[in-house]
């Protein structure tokens, strides 16, 4: 990935922040899912950076971002963007995120419009499972740590990947879940509590920026159900369905940057 990486520091803390392309183009800032790092928009970088300045960083809680023990919520998940923005000089940016960064795509239209040109909202729901769920996993990660992570990681392809996937590009899949099992289980766990306490079904309609609704027709962890109940919400939205599971900007990179791009293009 031809990518600069830098600590930048905050207001809110030191993040790891990565950026590609002309600084004096417009903006576009990248958000991972939960469980990666900015490296996941690998396969994005060069064609997004063609036309934007793009703009990628690890999440609280993961990589090289603030390590801070929480619980977090999607208001401070939020605001760690606007703070990224601020230390870059950057008024306005166009936002795509992937689940968790999808959800922080919807946060940030509904409440920092007049920072978000657009918002891409991929692989994601207004509602990301159940709070129970959420605080049982956060719960065995901060008991289990470092092992706990691992065995986290051996099961997540099911997750984010089609078996078809898996079967054709095992070096993807083991690279992603390395990345996972050394993961801060502190960090990811305070992720998990922000994820269960978010519920934005009935503020969604309220977005007025530009909205795309990104799914994968075998996602099983936000459907193609929930894709279209959150694009029947935002007045305006577009809806694009890719072949692909939950990590849609890697297993369909092609048709996802091409449908992105295409998005942005006209606004």
């Amino acid at each position: 990935m031809s990518i600069k990486i830098q600590q930048l520091e905050t207001s809110r803390g030191s993040f790891r922040v990565g950026q590609a392309g002309d600084p004096a183009a417009p903006a576009l800032i990248l958000s991972n899912s939960l469980g990666t790092v900015l490296e996941m928009w690998s396969p994005q970088v060069a064609d997004f950076a063609a036309h934007y300045r793009v703009i990628c960083y690890d999440t609280r809680g993961h990589g090289g971002s603030p390590m801070t023990e929480g619980p977090y919520d999607f208001a401070g998940l939020g605001n760690d963007v606007l703070a990224i923005m601020d230390a870059l000089d950057i008024r306005q940016a166009a936002f795509c995120g992937v689940s968790m960064g999808g959800h922080t795509a919807l946060w940030l239209g509904r409440y920092a419009a007049a920072r978000i040109t657009a918002i891409a909202v991929c692989n994601s729901a207004a509602k990301i499972g159940t709070a129970a769920a959420w605080s049982e996993r956060a719960e065995a990660l901060r008991a289990g740590g470092s092992a706990a992570m691992r065995q986290l990681a051996e099961t997540a392809p099911e997750r984010w990947f089609t078996e078809d996937f898996i079967a054709r590009q095992p070096e993807v899949v083991t690279e992603m879940q390395e990345i996972l099992a050394g993961l801060d289980a502190t960090g990811y766990a305070a992720c998990c509590d922000a994820l269960g306490q978010s519920d934005l079904r009935d503020e969604i309609a309220a977005i007025t920026v530009p909205t795309l609704v990104l799914t994968g027709d075998a996602d099983p962890v936000t459907t193609v159900d929930e894709a279209k109940e959150m694009q029947a919400k935002i007045s305006g939205s577009e809806l694009a369905i890719l072949p692909a599971s939950h990590i849609s900007n890697i297993e369909a990179a092609q048709e996802f940057t091409q449908t992105v791009l295409e998005f942005l293009g006209q606004q």
